[in-house]
């Protein structure tokens, strides 16, 4: 990761390309790190989240965080030029979910997927499903950033997995009864972010039973 003050510059030419889902979700995570330490108020996050959801090239995105102390809101920025799949490969060749979106609708992510070190979650008005006790793991610690603006997201996890929850919530709730250690060898899931008006819920649940 680059520290803020390496963040490059915005240039005309950088501000024409296309941005990409994953662009679009750390710009709401910099607006929801603002709005939580005061530096927006919510009417302006609405207004700013609901312009990430459309904004279609880096310039467009860059209007809506350059005036944000983006080096005080702790958001991880990936180096510039590092694609989110660029560090972990799976032993089934399916490239790992990295990010679960939802803006005023429902997504699941589970089942036959990989996963990496680390997922982003994002719930604006609205749900997200990520159950693990299906997917394959590819390292040994899953880190889920998650933010949940008057929204949900519920975390499945298989009994034997350790769990770490260390979140804030704020007219919400934010963890459950799932945290503490699992089995020698099995993963680690640690679960972080904060909760406005919403819900991160954590959870364990045996496996599904296979059909024979």
């Amino acid at each position: 990761m680059t520290s803020p003050a390496e963040l490059p510059q915005p240039d005309e030419h950088r501000a024409r390309l296309r941005a990409a889902d994953a662009d679009r979700e750390l710009v709401h995570q910099i607006l929801a790190a603002a709005m939580t330490n005061g530096s927006l108020s919510m009417a302006e996050y609405e207004d700013r989240a609901g312009k990430a959801v459309m904004a279609k090239t880096f310039g467009d995105l860059d209007e809506l965080t350059d005036d944000l102390p983006v080096g005080q809101l702790g958001v991880p920025i990936p180096f510039q030029g590092e694609t989110p799949h660029s560090r972990v490969t799976s032993g089934s060749g399916l490239r790992p979910v990295r990010h679960a979106f939802s803006f005023m609708s429902g997504t699941e992510i589970g089942g036959r997927v990989a996963v990496g070190d680390s997922m982003i979650a994002t719930a604006l008005m609205g749900g997200i499903e990520i159950d693990l006790r299906e997917v394959e793991f590819t390292q040994p610690l899953l880190t889920i950033r998650c933010t949940s603006i008057m929204g949900g997201i519920d975390i499945t996890v298989p009994p034997d997995v350790t769990v770490e929850s260390n979140g804030l919530a704020i007219m919400g709730g934010f963890g459950g009864r799932a945290a503490g250690a699992g089995a020698p060898g099995a993963p680690t899931v640690r679960v972080t972010g904060f909760a406005l008006m919403g819900a991160v819920e954590i959870k364990r649940k045996e496996p599904k039973p296979r059909p024979r």
